[in-house]
């Protein structure tokens, strides 16, 4: 579905983010992860390239600084001669009400989950123009569709990934590039298990976590990765400015 398709997925080393460089670079992408853990890349790609030695490469940078978003960029562009698809994936979670929520750890949410999808969307925006088009997919969230209890950070970031898809739909819609977001409710991922590890009784966290669905479970990163390859395909071509539900029916109430 995606042979030769030139991808960048941020957020690439772990979680929903390695699950959409797998499933890409299973579809015959070339993929081109990003992540600010060097260690965290290098085990990634060395799991990747069994799918394709020579498809699969990895740079360690951090989405929130313009130079790197920018590098990211660049250096896919270099390794792979084009750029089709960017994923932007990266991106942090803080449970905390807003009075006790730093102005540090405000920063850090916004920085990284949507000033880094601004900046790695304009350093792809040249790329794009010249090759007439491109395909953008941002990950926000069920957060960036309605608010969630104790994380108004997290779901002000998340609120404008979904906004900001929209606006950039628009504004590029008639270069040939599409812009849109997935919006997963809770997946088991690092994050979930992290979040979970705070907890006096992780079991108990775990299971009303499920039950908040009305599914009665966490989604996998492989059916959000799958939502993400829709959006990816030629096939989805009069699809631009929509933000797409991966959330077992969370939003549906």
């Amino acid at each position: 579905m995606l042979r030769d398709k030139v991808t960048l997925v941020t957020g690439g080393s772990s979680g929903i983010g390695f699950a959409i460089a797998e499933r890409f670079a299973r579809e015959g992408a070339k993929v081109m992860i990003a992540s600010r853990s060097r260690e965290k890349c290098e085990d990634a790609v060395k799991r990747l390239r069994k799918l394709g030695e020579d498809r699969i490469d990895y740079i360690a940078a951090d989405v929130s600084k313009s130079s790197d978003s920018k590098l990211i960029v660049d250096r896919t562009v270099k390794r792979f001669g084009r750029l089709d698809i960017l994923v932007n994936n990266a991106g942090v979670y803080l449970e905390k009400r807003a009075e006790d929520t730093t102005e540090q750890e405000w920063d850090s949410i916004i920085d990284i989950n949507l000033k880094g999808v601004f900046l790695c969307s304009k350093a792809a925006y040249p790329y794009f123009k010249k090759q007439g088009g491109g395909v953008i997919i941002n990950m926000s969230s069920d957060a960036g569709l309605y608010g969630n209890r104790n994380c108004p950070a997290y779901c002000a970031s998340k609120g404008g990934v979904s906004n900001l898809t929209r606006a950039m739909a628009l504004d590029y819609a008639k270069e040939n590039i599409r812009v849109n977001a997935v919006c997963p409710a809770t997946i088991d991922t690092p994050m979930l298990e992290r979040e979970a590890n705070r907890r006096e009784d992780r079991e108990e966290y775990l299971k009303a976590t499920a039950e908040e669905h009305p599914v009665g479970r966490v989604g996998k990163p492989e059916e959000v990765a799958f939502a993400v390859l829709m959006l990816a395909a030629d096939g989805a071509s009069f699809m631009t400015g929509a933000n797409i539900s991966v959330d077992g029916g969370i939003t549906a109430r």
